[in-house]
C-alpha cells in the first residue's frame, strides 16, 4: 500500500488514518465498478453514502490522505478558467467512413484489405474484430501505475484538450485500473449520454423553464468542456473503451478482440456488443443484426465499425492520409433531417395535458418515415421560435418520439405563420370536449379542465376511479377498461354501474365467472366513504390526504362542491393552487353531473356535520410523521390511515421538521436519515401510544 505525503513532516496523518483511507477508497472504487460497469450493485446507496461521507471527513481532517484515485474528486472541483492543450503521445487518428449502408459497404471494405495484403480467392476469409459506432465525444485516458492521471480530448488528432477534471466526474470511468501497474497505459473510448439520461435532463430543464438540449451528442461533447465540473454531476455522462494509445511495460494482446477483454477485466466499461466474425459475410451479417438492433439500445449509434482482428496484420496494412487501412466505419441513415413544418395540432392526453404536434412534409429519418413530432409544449415551441413554414429540424432515435430540435432561421419563408400561441389557437377551449382549458402558475403545460366528461381522459379517469385506494372495484383493469372504451360501451364513469353479465360476458377473454365477479365488485364499491369518493373524481392536486382533509372539513359532498376558494383555503395543507383547482373543476356543469349521477346510479357514503366530525379528539394534530420499512401487524396504508385520522400527516421524506419516525424490520435510508438529524424513532407499538396520546 502506498502511504500518501503528509501536510508536513510535523503532523502526518495517523497511520490509522490512513489504512482507512485505502480501504474506503478500494471499497468504493468497487462497489462504483459493480453498479456503473457490471450494473450489479451489492450494496444499498444508504451504505455507499456512508462509506463516501466517512472518507469526506477524513480528508477533510487530513488533506494530505487526498489521492488521485479518490471518489471524492467524482464530486467535481474548482471553477477552470481554460483548458490546458495536451499533445498525445500516440496521434488520435480517425478512421474512414463507409457511406454505403448497404450490404456492398463491409463488402468493399472486405475487399480492400483482402488486395492490401495480397490475397487471392484460394485464401481463407479475414478475421475481423466489429463494435459499435458510439455517437459521443472520443477521450484519452491516460494511466500511470493504474491510476487516472490525465483525459483528453482527440481536437485535431495530435494536440487535445486537458480535461481530466471533468472526466473524473464520469463515474463509469476508473480512477484506478484492477491488476494493472504499467508505467504508462492509455485508454481510448467514447463518453457519451444514454438516450433515457437525455430525457430525464431535458424534462428537468422544461420543468424549470431551462434551455432544452438538441441531441445527446452535443450534450456529452458540451458538458464534457464545460469550465465548472460540479455542473456535469447532474447530466449522468457514460464511457465506452475501445482501444490503446501510448503503452509502456505493459504487453499488448495478439488481437483487437484480447485487447478490448483485458481492458474490461481491469475495470474499464467495454461494450458487449461485439463479436469477432470471418469475412465479408460475417461482417454483412453483424451490420444487419445491429441495424435491427439499434432502436432497442440505450444510447445513439450511427454505425459499426469493422477492424482486421490480428495486430500482425494491422501493422502490415498500416496507415493511408492518415487513416488506418485496416479499420472502417460503416454508416446507417441519419436520425436527424430536414423537412418542412406544415401545421401545428394539439393532442390531449390521458391525464388532460395539452401537447403541441407538428404536422410535417413526410421524411426518412432514423429507419422511418416521420409526418408527426412532438413540440412538448408552447414554451418549447416558443423558446425554437417554431413557425408553420419553417423549416425544422426533427430527431427520430430509438424508441424515443420524433421531436422538432430546432429551426433553420434562413430557410424561414416571407409568409411563416406567426410565434406559436396554444391559448390563442384553441380559443381557449379543449379541441376533443371543448372544456376551459388551464395553465397554472408556475407550470409550463396547458391541461383541459374536463376531467371525466373528456373522451381523451376517458380511460385514465376510469382507471384512477376504479383504483384500490379510491372505489376499489376489483377486476377492472387496463385491458378490459380498453376494451369498454374502446367499443363504446362505457362513455362516463356512472355507466360502469350500468354493466351486467350480459354485456360484459360478449367481450373478449371474458367468462361468466370472471363477469359475475365484476358485477359483485362493482356493487360492492357503491358503498364507499366521502373522502375515496372525492379522491376517486380524479380532481387535479387532490390526493388521498387532502380529499380526507376536505372530507373531515366539510362532512358533505354538496358543501364541498359549492365552496368558495377562500373556504377552501380553511381546509388544513389545501393551498390556493389546490383550492383553484378544485373549485375549476365543481365550475364544470359537466363534472357536477357525473357527481349526481353516480347518486344516482346508488353510488352512497355517510355524510357529516365537518364541524362535529372536526371536534372528535387529535392527538396527532399538527405532527409530521415518517414510515419506514415492515411493521408487525399494520400495513403501510392502515398506519397511514391511523396517522391521519388522529390529525397527524404523514410525509415521504425525514427533515428537521418530522416530529417522529415509525420503524419496521429492514427500516432503510429514511432510519439512517433521522438518527442522522436527531429525530424521535418509534416502533408500532410506540406509534399505537402516539395514536392514543401524542406528548409534545
Amino acid at each position: 500500500m502506498s502511504v500518501p505525503l503528509a501536510d508536513s513532516l510535523e503532523n502526518p496523518p495517523p497511520a490509522a488514518a490512513v489504512e482507512r483511507a485505502a480501504e474506503l477508497r478500494a471499497a468504493l472504487n468497487h462497489h462504483a465498478h459493480l453498479y456503473y460497469v457490471l450494473d450489479a450493485p451489492t450494496l444499498p446507496d444508504a451504505g455507499y453514502d456512508r462509506l463516501f461521507q466517512e472518507l469526506q471527513a477524513l480528508e477533510a481532517a487530513h488533506p494530505a490522505l487526498h489521492t488521485p484515485d479518490s471518489p471524492t474528486l467524482r464530486v467535481g472541483g474548482a471553477v477552470l478558467e481554460g483548458f490546458t492543450p495536451v499533445r498525445h503521445a500516440v496521434p488520435m487518428l480517425s478512421i474512414r467512413t463507409e457511406t454505403d449502408t448497404t450490404a456492398g459497404g463491409a463488402q468493399a471494405f472486405d475487399g480492400r484489405v483482402r488486395r492490401e495484403l495480397e490475397l487471392d480467392e484460394t485464401a481463407g476469409a479475414i478475421e475481423y474484430a466489429v463494435e459499435l459506432k458510439f455517437d459521443g465525444l472520443a477521450i484519452n485516458l491516460r494511466y500511470e501505475r493504474g491510476v487516472l492521471v490525465q483525459a483528453a480530448t482527440r481536437g485535431d488528432g495530435e494536440t487535445g484538450e486537458d480535461v481530466t477534471q471533468n472526466i473524473r466526474t464520469v463515474r463509469q470511468i476508473p480512477l484506478r485500473l484492477m491488476d494493472c501497474d504499467a508505467p504508462v497505459l492509455e485508454v481510448r473510448g467514447e463518453v457519451y449520454m444514454r438516450r433515457d439520461d437525455f430525457e430525464r435532463l431535458n424534462e428537468r430543464q422544461r420543468e424549470k423553464g431551462g434551455k432544452t438540449f438538441i441531441n445527446p451528442r452535443n450534450t456529452a461533447a458540451g458538458a464534457i468542456r464545460q469550465l465548472d465540473p460540479a455542473g456535469l454531476v447532474d447530466k449522468r455522462l457514460s464511457f465506452f473503451a475501445y482501444g490503446l494509445g501510448e503503452v509502456q511495460g505493459w504487453e499488448v494482446p495478439p488481437t483487437h478482440a484480447a485487447v478490448l477483454d483485458a481492458l474490461a477485466g481491469m475495470g474499464l466499461p467495454v461494450c458487449v456488443e461485439r463479436a469477432v466474425v470471418a469475412g465479408a459475410d460475417g461482417l454483412v451479417t453483424f451490420h444487419q443484426r445491429v441495424a435491427a438492433l439499434r432502436d432497442a439500445l440505450p444510447f445513439d449509434i450511427d454505425g459499426v465499425v469493422y477492424k482486421v482482428n490480428d495486430r500482425a496484420l494491422q501493422e502490415r496494412l498500416g496507415f493511408v492520409t492518415r487513416e488506418p487501412r485496416w479499420a472502417v466505419a460503416h454508416k446507417y441513415p441519419a436520425q436527424e433531417q430536414m423537412t418542412r413544418l406544415l401545421d401545428i395540432d394539439i393532442q390531449v392526453g390521458r391525464t388532460g395535458k395539452l401537447t403541441p404536434v407538428a404536422k410535417l412534409e413526410p421524411v426518412f429519418v432514423g429507419g422511418t418515415t416521420v409526418s408527426n413530432a412532438t413540440l412538448h409544449n408552447e414554451d418549447e415551441a416558443r423558446r425554437k421560435d417554431v413557425r408553420i413554414g419553417d423549416t425544422v429540424i426533427v430527431r427520430r432515435a430509438g424508441d424515443v418520439i420524433p421531436e422538432v430540435v430546432g429551426v433553420v432561421p434562413d430557410k424561414r419563408p416571407p409568409d411563416a405563420g406567426e410565434p406559436f400561441d396554444l391559448y390563442q389557437r384553441l380559443q381557449g377551449a379543449c379541441p376533443v370536449c371543448g372544456s376551459a382549458i388551464l395553465r397554472e402558475e408556475g407550470e409550463v403545460d396547458w391541461r383541459c379542465t374536463g376531467g371525466l366528461f373528456c373522451p381523451a381522459q376517458r380511460k385514465q379517469a376510469l382507471l384512477h376511479f376504479a383504483s384500490r385506494r379510491m372505489m376499489d372495484i376489483e377486476g377492472l383493469g387496463d385491458k378490459l377498461v380498453d376494451q369498454l372504451v374502446d367499443a363504446g360501451i362505457i362513455r362516463t364513469l356512472p355507466e360502469l354501474y350500468q354493466l351486467g353479465v350480459l354485456k360484459l360476458t360478449a367481450l373478449d377473454r371474458m367468462g361468466e365467472k370472471s363477469a359475475q365477479n365484476l358485477v359483485a365488485a362493482l356493487e360492492k364499491s357503491k358503498q364507499t366513504t366521502l373522502a375515496r369518493f372525492l379522491f376517486s373524481l380524479g380532481i387535479r392536486h387532490v390526493g388521498e390526504a387532502t380529499a380526507k382533509d376536505l372530507a373531515r372539513h366539510f362532512g358533505r359532498i354538496d358543501a364541498i362542491m359549492d365552496a368558495s376558494e377562500e373556504q377552501l383555503l380553511a381546509v388544513r395543507d389545501v393551498g390556493p393552487i389546490v383550492a383553484h383547482s378544485i373549485r375549476t373543476f365543481f365550475e364544470q356543469p359537466h363534472n357536477r353531473e357525473v357527481v349526481e349521477q353516480l347518486r344516482a346510479a346508488g353510488v352512497t357514503w355517510e355524510e357529516h356535520d365537518g364541524a362535529v366530525a372536526d371536534a372528535s379528539p387529535k392527538p396527532l394534530a399538527g405532527k409530521t410523521l415518517v414510515l419506514t420499512g415492515t411493521l408487525p401487524t399494520l400495513s403501510r396504508e392502515d398506519a397511514k390511515a391511523l396517522i391521519e385520522a388522529a390529525g397527524g400527516k404523514v410525509s415521504g421524506s425525514v427533515s428537521k421538521k418530522t416530529h417522529w419516525v415509525v420503524a419496521g424490520e429492514e427500516a432503510g435510508s429514511k432510519l439512517d436519515k433521522a438518527r442522522e438529524l436527531g429525530v424521535a424513532v418509534v416502533d408500532e407499538a410506540g406509534l399505537r401510544a402516539l395514536l392514543a396520546t401524542a406528548p409534545d
